[in-house]
């Protein structure tokens, strides 16, 4: 069995590696420039050097009867000049020392010279060090031999490679610092980011109210540069984010008001359920045990029990329909589309309106011809009937409702307009939110469960339409608007 290798990667900063790699790449081309410069100038010194040979060889006053230190010393030679010649006077050599005199040197060492095609060599000599030398000779066996020092040679290729080493080192350590600042400054937005990110995921999030309030400094966030749009991205979703908690606790709290006010709901039909139920039991065996009460007594008890457990059943009922309708319609079903007249359905839905609720005035407005869109009937019936019940419902009596249906371009509107107190501005915005309740909005005169605008608001959204709401004291206004069919069915 194969044991998986894990590479291990280094464990260094980013920072730390872009240094590494800037001053390594950069020592490269400094110390390759520096290699090649000495070389260049050593090769112009050599160069120098030979040209000054050919230059006292030249100046020697070459006699082939005369030593190597006689011609030194007839012709004007420069401090280090050396002569080797063979002549009729024999060999010799001699060469002019620090003082400028011409000076013997011993012939030991010089039959070891080898020369190259071109008559250079350079040799080491026991007495007087490295020499660059040049001959010059013919078939008779006479030559003669010049050189010159290399010991300057020497001196400025080493000033030269110190030169260079200091000034690379140097230079070396100056990038260094540079790029130090350089990159640790481009990273500051990075290490922002980093460090922003770092306190967000220790913040518990796991319930309650939670608040992300850190960011990333806006000065940090410049959508010019690749970090700073990190940043400003980070920032985004620190925002989404926010919101998304935020709406969850809001839906948690409208969560837990809605099991309050649901238990509330059922505890009262489910109460009177119990003790309907009890009161014909109790009934039942007392006339079965013979008790005093009257057999027409016991039945009319009994059948006012079941006609009270009847009622508060079907209201149960309703509140479970309406839940399990919102989920439905959460899951894209109940929807049976068809061809829907609207200002048919505005019409039937004010009449009954009209009947459930006398001490209103009813108004309706719709045009001549029908505005039919494509949706299902029931459900939108629903909303008209939801929006209307809303209007009689938190309205006082005398209040005027109208209901208008218009084709405005390609959308059909529906709207509901009283002159009640108006909606309580601070629940305005939550109106439409499922669970959401407003008891103390609209001189409300029976409670509710706070479903019917959430289930209307369902309804539309299905539909692909929008509802809203616009309130003032004295001016209230629910607007649907549904997408409308190109033109109207045959």
């Amino acid at each position: 069995m194969k044991v998986p290798i894990r590479r291990r990667h280094p464990r260094w900063s980013l920072q730390a590696r872009l240094i590494t790699a800037v001053v390594s790449f950069v020592s490269v081309i400094l110390i390759s420039t520096g290699m090649a410069s000495g070389a260049l100038l050593g090769g112009i010194v050599s160069d120098n050097l030979d040209s000054r040979v050919l230059r006292a060889q030249d100046r020697v006053d070459f006699s082939a009867n005369a030593t190597a230190e006689q011609m030194l010393e007839r012709g004007p030679a420069e401090p280090g000049t050396l002569v080797i010649t063979r002549n009729l006077a024999g060999t010799s050599s001699a060469y002019i020392d620090e003082e400028g005199e011409a000076t013997t040197l011993p012939l030991g060492g010089i039959g070891e010279l080898r020369f190259d095609g071109g008559g250079w060599a350079t040799h080491t000599f026991e007495d007087i060090g490295e020499y660059r030398i040049h001959i010059a000779d013919d078939p008779s066996g006479i030559y003669l031999i010049v050189g010159m020092p290399t010991s300057e040679v020497s001196a400025i290729t080493a000033r030269v490679v110190t030169t260079v080493t200091l000034l690379t080192a140097g230079g070396l350590l100056v990038l260094a610092a540079v790029i130090a600042l350089i990159i640790r400054s481009g990273l500051q937005p990075l290490r922002s980011v980093a460090n922003t990110a770092t306190r967000v995921a220790a913040t518990p999030m796991a319930e309650g109210a939670v608040r992300i309030s850190e960011r990333v400094p806006d000065e940090d966030t410049d959508d010019h540069t690749e970090i700073g749009r990190v940043g400003l991205a980070l920032n985004t979703l620190l925002d989404h984010v926010d919101t998304s908690l935020a709406a969850r606790q809001r839906n948690e709290e409208r969560m837990r008001a809605f099991v309050a006010d649901a238990s509330h709901e059922l505890r009262t039909p489910l109460a009177s359920i119990r003790g309907y139920s009890e009161l014909s039991l109790r009934g039942i065996r007392q006339q079965e045990a013979g008790g005093a009460a009257p057999t027409g007594v016991v039945a009319e008890t009994t059948r006012e029990s079941l006609e009270r457990i009847q009622a508060q059943s079907l209201r149960m009922s309703a509140l479970v329909e309406d839940l399990l309708l919102l989920a439905r319609l959460d899951e894209g079903q109940e929807l049976v589309y068809g061809a829907v007249d609207l200002t048919r359905l505005a019409v039937e839905s004010v009449a009954d309106a009209r009947a459930a609720g006398p001490d209103h005035r009813w108004l309706i407005d719709v045009p001549d011809e029908p505005v039919i869109v494509a949706g299902d009937t029931a459900r939108l019936h629903q909303v008209a009937a939801n929006l209307l019940a809303n209007a009689r419902v938190h309205t006082p009596a005398g209040t005027t409702v109208t209901t208008t249906v218009e084709l405005v371009g390609t959308s059909a509107v529906l709207r509901v307009h009283d002159n009640g107190p108006g909606v309580d501005p601070a629940v305005v915005g939550e109106l439409f939110e499922r669970f959401a309740r407003a008891d103390t909005s609209r001189a409300r005169q029976t409670g509710g469960t706070g479903l019917g605008l959430s289930i209307a608001k369902a309804i539309v959204d299905g539909h692909g339409g929008t509802i809203e709401v616009a309130s003032a004291p004295g001016s209230t206004t629910f607007t649907v608007t549904l997408p409308a069919r190109p033109g109207a069915p045959a």
